[in-house]
């Protein structure tokens, strides 16, 4: 099982940064860094609450 430590929270949105297991060599750590651009590009925010067995990332959009 796999959770996000608290103290990482404000990093995972750097390249490079993974919480995978050792032994697992595919990706590269871009995916959080491009949805977090997306999501700025279009004035939101996202947010990031990870417990065991639950990590759940939250999108707000400004409505236009």
């Amino acid at each position: 099982m796999i959770i996000i430590p608290e103290i990482l929270w404000s990093y995972i949105w750097q390249p490079d940064v993974t919480t995978k297991e050792k032994g697992i060599e595919f990706g590269l750590g871009l995916g959080l860094t491009i949805v977090e651009r997306i999501v700025k590009s279009y004035s939101g925010e996202i947010k990031v609450q990870s417990r065991p067995g639950e990590t759940v990332f939250t999108v707000l959009l400004p409505v236009l």
